[in-house]
């Protein structure tokens, strides 16, 4: 049986042998921004499940720009170092493509992780200023960011740029900007949190300049083999915010400049959001943005059965589909996924005995089976 979620795509010069994603997932894990051993668990799990293409979590590109204390980085030599332990094992046992979301937490920095309530840090806390394109706060209780000048956004940019010159050297193989989730490209471009009146805001294409600057200059710094993608609220969800067809202009700036693919979430910019959740509620963003642009775009949000996902790849509402929670829960998902639309992929090695044709008799029903 042929499958669109398990046929192979191409980026760049990297190929993927099926459509399956593991999202980034923060692990609020790290100790002053370092990777350890629960990242080696966390990633080597899913290196080996049988994913296409696996993400690190949202690593930011400075201290400040993390979201938590707990935050993974990649702004100097010891989170490079440390972020080469879990990376080196996922490449040498797992089968998956290893790619890294860069992020910058703007005014939703320096806070508390969501299991102590995600609240701002206190005063006794170790807090630090977050900056962001106004000094807005993200909501009431929330510190006033500082409001980046033209040194401050240069400094952020060249931020970008250092940590897509580590991720390259770790021998990562794509690359993603955080331009979702209320983070700090995302108030650049959403009009609820830039009330900027220079050549930074104002206008929407004004909005997208600086996120457009920094991509431009990732992608300068990023081997021109590999692929470099970034990650969109494709609507605010709320009045007045950034809408879907803010997103699909943005994507076709992008594809000018030479992104690879979108990733297509929504939400994150304001807590007054109204999100209709359910089963796939993202997808028709992605849809709408791969029609308009031709850009490849990913799909995340509650994708969570097999058929559900092989449906989005057949009928190229999307080229790829990532899964996070639904990952945590089920780490063999994409196994599981071939065995119910009747495909047969590679296991890690040391797992390639517990392949179903390997052990017929425990699977009776499955297709040759004696």
């Amino acid at each position: 049986m042929s499958s669109a979620l398990f046929s192979p795509i191409a980026l760049r010069g990297v190929e993927f042998p099926n459509r399956i994603v593991v999202a980034p997932m923060c692990q609020y894990a790290a100790d002053r921004g370092l990777a350890n051993d629960w990242h080696l668990m966390h990633l080597g799990q899913f290196a080996v499940g049988g994913a296409g293409l696996l993400f690190t979590e949202a690593s930011a590109v400075s201290p400040a720009g993390r979201i938590t204390h707990k935050c993974l980085g990649l702004y100097d030599d010891t989170c490079e170092a440390a972020l080469a332990r879990p990376l080196d094992f996922c490449r040498a046992t797992g089968t998956a493509r290893l790619g890294i979301q860069l992020a910058h937490a703007g005014r939703k920095a320096s806070a508390h992780p969501p299991d102590a309530g995600a609240r701002p840090l206190g005063p006794d806390e170790d807090p630090w200023v977050p900056v962001a394109p106004s000094a807005v706060a993200y909501d009431t209780g929330w510190p006033v960011p500082e409001a980046l000048d033209n040194a401050g956004l240069a400094e952020v940019t060249a931020e970008f740029v250092e940590a897509t010159e580590r991720a390259a050297r770790l021998g990562l193989e794509v690359c993603e900007l955080h331009a979702g989730h209320g983070y700090l490209l995302h108030q650049f471009l959403s009009p609820l949190s830039n009330r900027r009146d220079d050549a930074y805001g104002g206008t929407a294409d004004k909005r997208q300049r600086f996120p457009l600057e920094v991509f431009a200059a990732v992608r300068a710094a990023w081997p021109k083999d590999r692929p470099l993608g970034i990650r969109v609220s494709g609507t605010d969800w709320i009045e007045g915010g950034w809408t879907i067809e803010d997103t699909v202009r943005f994507g076709q700036a992008l594809k000018d400049l030479g992104c690879d693919f979108i990733d297509i979430t929504s939400g994150g910019i304001d807590p007054g959001q109204k999100i209709p959740l359910g089963p796939g509620y993202q997808v028709p963003l992605a849809a709408r943005v791969k029609a308009e642009t031709g850009l490849p775009t990913m799909a995340v949000g509650m994708i969570t059965e097999p058929a559900q996902a092989e449906a989005i790849v057949a009928e190229a509402q999307a080229d790829f589909v990532m899964l996070a929670r639904g990952m945590m829960y089920d780490p063999r998902w994409a196994w599981h996924a071939a065995e119910a639309l009747g495909v047969d992929i590679d296991y890690a090695a040391g797992y390639v005995r517990c392949h179903p044709s390997r052990w017929p008799q425990a699977f009776p029903g499955r297709r040759g089976a004696a």
